[in-house]
């Protein structure tokens, strides 16, 4: 049976975004709206199976009914921008599911949706309208139901006419536009007659039928006030009714026919899903159908016939049990060779010496999907697997670092793959997580490898187009190599520092929970928001901040502005740092520990947008070193030998050394190459003083306005940082910017070529894109604003410490050097190196780490070393 459906689209957006929570994703897009309304979409689909679909707009704010009454919806507030930014895409999310949209300017969305339902209707067409606002009820017939979202958007009535009748006492569907002509509307600013709600609307009705049969009769009402208000207020009720009367004759340009919903694929759909991050919507879609490429890969599930000796080039992909792969067991291994595909065990893997002595044959070019992790499941078993030449998952990375990348398909998916299934429909999760029967399981493996198989020759003319490859093949590619040392060797760890550190930090904690009772005059449980709540907002009667839909907010910019008002919330405060430091890091890393005493740390080649490293699995790089307790957990990494030390070598400044190139500002330019203090120079422009003169509270401000820059700080953020206005930081930005007039140059430049190419480049051409710094939502476009102009400096110098640590490795092959590299922090490199090489050593990190990249301003590296990790700084 043939259905239709037609969706009012800005009322359901609103009822979407107040429905749910603000919600964004990774590059601050917000998404609530979004994901509500494609939950409502998948269930009318689900549930009516429609043939025919629609999703009318409103075209603008005006429309010809305000022609006849200028203060039409005048009373409504404006849309919210988090909201307005939404509305682009609500519109790509229906273009996705092949549904149709519609505007019309000069007509809401109501009349193109009653002139369809029209059309629908004398075609006897089974016809849902689904909507927000009552004024569509006047629609309902026999053929045509309103679904009308009363709360949120699963909470829905079905306005049909018997339901109507109901409702309304016997009135019939076309008499809801008599009732608004009588009662008014107030969300639409229709104003109707004074004093005449819907019960007396109602009763009116079902004596007179319409509005003009009340002013037809008005002599047989009695003399009362309402027969006043009638009389004074004929001409706006009979205006109210056209206002409120849905045309069902509008001039559209598009008819029944046009709206047929026809078969397609998943892929715009999977591809919007994956950039607005509906992690949980992308897992709910079934694998088989996660595009319409249902292709059967053939495979050999042996290597028998292999050629390794004439093999020069394939695509190999290791499976494991769990993303950890440090650890986890090896579940198959998979070639792809000129159209072939092989899928093997993990004893069948361990057995073939062939095998073995082919992944090490350098002559031999492989492609993978994370390389990192291949090469670290060969060396597991003992195979030094060197032809490694190009990696799906950085060449992806680095096309489009937005992109999130969770496996294979994630990868592959982009490129109009869409046979491999993502790993939870392979393994399930939570309790159903399994490995699957051997033949599911290799029929995966082996979509895997033919997927990179596949994508490598589309990405390698996609980074060249973009003049990428070099950022390729020259540093994340060698780059992995280096790290996959550094994961292998790991750093050790001395559990005895830690546990000494527990128990001394359990006193001090211990203590503070006694004053803390003691300030709030009876014991609770500190960890309780709740419980801390009614402590310090009821029995100490603090000021009440902000309230949650639990209770009072006790969160840490709450309790900052409590500071002063009671010696209790320094000491929570104090309280919680020392809790977290104990519980993730003291008592975390001990469990860390291997039976070898070392803590083997992953490398995060693909997360952030500027190219930075992150660790996990622990994340060392997050260590907290603003206290002296955090600064005291570093006392426990050692080197794995005696007569070795920690040896730290940290770029000084390299972000302000990269604006200064990028920019060209002769002053910054000029501070760097006579080795001046950069934040003294700033002091002397900014405040016009002599060096002399610059006192440690301008230096201070100074340097939190250079790193400000670097970061897109705005006045607001300068504020809070320095303790002063909004105005006083914005005076001193400003100040700033007039001193550095090449650095105001390039922030306006950059910005613009932003708007122009839609990204921003770092030194390296490393991409960002900046989708949102056109978009007419203020907060949105700020923050794209500062992405361009600080990710070409954080990326730059990101690029920079990674071509230093590959550098590093290629230099060492022609060195005897002992020393190794254990660990990347930011702008730091930490290594391992035996006490008689320090003094040679030295100079040779730092000519590397100074030279690792040309600039027209020096690069400066400080390096010290001691005992542990906590000495060396």
């Amino acid at each position: 049976m043939e259905k239709l459906v037609l969706i009012d689209g800005n009322s359901l957006s609103f009822r979407a975004f107040f429905a749910l929570p603000l919600l964004t994703n990774k590059a601050g897009v917000y998404t609530n709206a979004i994901y509500g309304f494609t939950m409502i979409l998948d269930k009318i689909i689900k549930e009516e199976n429609p043939t025919h679909f629609m999703v009318a707009f409103d075209a603008g704010k005006t429309t010809f009914r305000n022609n006849l009454y200028s203060e039409y919806k005048g009373g409504r507030e404006k849309t919210p921008d988090e909201l307005r930014s939404q509305l682009p895409y609500i519109r790509q999310l229906v273009e996705s599911y092949h549904i149709k949209h519609y505007e019309l300017e000069n007509y809401e969305a109501d009349d193109i949706i009653g002139t369809l339902s029209k059309q629908a209707d004398e075609q006897n067409l089974k016809t849902i309208i689904i909507t927000g606002d009552r004024d569509l009820t006047q629609l309902a017939s026999d053929n045509v139901t309103i679904y009308y979202t009363k709360k949120g958007v699963t909470d829905i009535d079905h306005y049909t006419p018997e339901f109507i009748a109901e409702k309304y006492d016997g009135l019939v569907p076309n008499q809801i536009i008599d009732m608004k002509g009588l009662m008014g509307d107030k969300s639409d600013n229709i104003p109707g007659v004074p004093g005449i709600g819907e019960k007396t609307a109602i009763k009116l009705l079902k004596q007179f039928e319409t509005v003009e049969g009340v002013y037809d009769n008005i002599d047989e009402l009695k003399k009362s006030k309402m027969k006043d208000k009638l009389i004074e207020n004929e001409a706006d009720a009979k205006m109210s009714k056209v206002l409120a009367t849905i045309d069902r004759e509008s001039p559209i340009e598009v008819s029944i026919d046009d709206l047929k919903l026809n078969e397609f694929d998943d892929a715009d759909k999977i591809k919007l899903f994956k950039t607005l991050e509906f992690k949980q919507l992308l897992d709910q879609m079934d694998a088989s159908n996660e595009g319409t490429d249902d292709r059967v890969i053939e495979y050999q599930d042996n290597l028998d016939g292999f050629d390794f000796e004439n093999t020069k080039e394939a695509s190999i992909h290791f499976e494991t049990n769990e993303i950890n792969y440090l650890k986890a067991d090896v579940l198959g291994f998979a070639i792809h060779s000129q159209d072939k595909v092989y899928v093997i065990t993990l004893d069948e893997f361990k057995e073939n010496k062939a095998l073995h002595a082919w992944l090490e044959n350098e002559q031999v070019k492989f492609s993978a999907y994370d390389v990192k992790k291949t090469i670290i499941l060969c060396n597991r078993m003992g195979i030094q697997i060197k032809g490694v030449a190009f990696d799906t998952m950085l060449a992806s990375y680095i096309l489009d670092a937005s992109k999130t990348i969770d496996d294979v398909y994630s990868v592959v998916s982009e490129f109009g793959i869409f046979y491999v299934p993502n790993d939870e429909s392979i393994y399930g999760k939570g309790k159903k997580l399994h490995v699957p029967e051997r033949s599911i399981l290799f029929e995966a493996i082996a979509k895997k490898v033919t997927a990179i198989a596949e994508t490598k020759e589309k990405m390698i003319a996609l980074l060249k187009e973009k003049e990428q490859l070099a950022l390729h093949d020259d540093l994340e590619l060698p780059l992995a190599t280096v790290l996959a040392e550094m994961e292998t060797i790991g750093i050790t760890v001395d559990k005895s520092t830690l546990v000494e550190m527990q128990e001394n930090l359990k006193v001090r904690l211990d203590k503070l929970i006694e004053q803390i009772h003691n300030h709030a005059g009876s014991e609770f449980n500190i960890n309780s928001p709740k419980q801390l709540g009614v402590i310090l907002f009821e029995d100490l009667k603090l000021p009440i901040i902000k309230k949650t839909k639990t209770g009072y907010s006790t969160a840490v910019d709450v309790l900052e502005q409590l500071r002063n008002e009671h010696p209790i919330i320094e000491d929570i405060l104090v309280y919680r740092q020392l809790s977290k430091l104990q519980s993730t890091y003291i008592e975390g890393l001990q469990k860390m520990i291997t039976p070898e005493g070392k803590i083997h740390t992953r490398f995060n080649q693909t997360l952030a947008q500027t190219g930075r490293l992150s660790s996990v699995d622990p994340n060392l790089q997050n260590i907290p070193i603003r206290l002296e307790e955090g600064r005291k957990i570093r006392k426990a990494f050692k080197p794995s030998k005696e007569d070795h030390v920690i040896f730290a070598a940290d770029y000084s400044q390299i972000e302000l050394r990269v604006l200064a190139d990028i920019t060209g500002d002769e002053h910054m330019k000029e501070a760097f190459t006579a080795n001046e203090d950069i934040h003294t120079k700033t002091a002397m422009r900014v405040f016009n003083v002599n060096k002399d003169e610059v006192t440690s509270n301008m230096r201070r401000q100074a340097k939190a306005v250079n790193f400000g820059i670097v970061y897109g700080i705005s006045d607001y953020g300068l504020s809070q940082s320095l303790s002063i206005t909004r105005k006083e930081a914005k005076k001193f930005i400003g100040d700033y910017l007039d001193s550095f007039p090449k650095v105001k140059e390039y922030m306006d430049t950059i910005v613009q070529d932003a708007k122009q190419k839609g990204y921003v480049e770092t030194l390296l051409h490393r991409r960002r894109y900046t989708p949102d710094i056109t978009n007419r939502n203020f907060n949105l476009r700020s923050f794209a604003e500062r992405t361009a102009m600080n990710t070409p400096i954080q990326g730059s110098a990101a690029d920079i410490i990674k071509l230093a640590m590959v550098q590093f490795r290629e230099k060492m092959k022609n060195k005897d050097f002992k020393a190794r590299l254990l660990l990347q922090v930011h702008d730091e490199l930490i290594f391992e190196v035996p006490n008689d090489e320090i003094e040679s050593f030295k100079p040779f990190v730092e000519e590397i780490m100074n030279h690792a990249l040309e600039l027209s301003v020096p690069l400066s590296v400080e390096s010290s070393y001691g005992e542990t990790w906590y000495d060396a700084k």
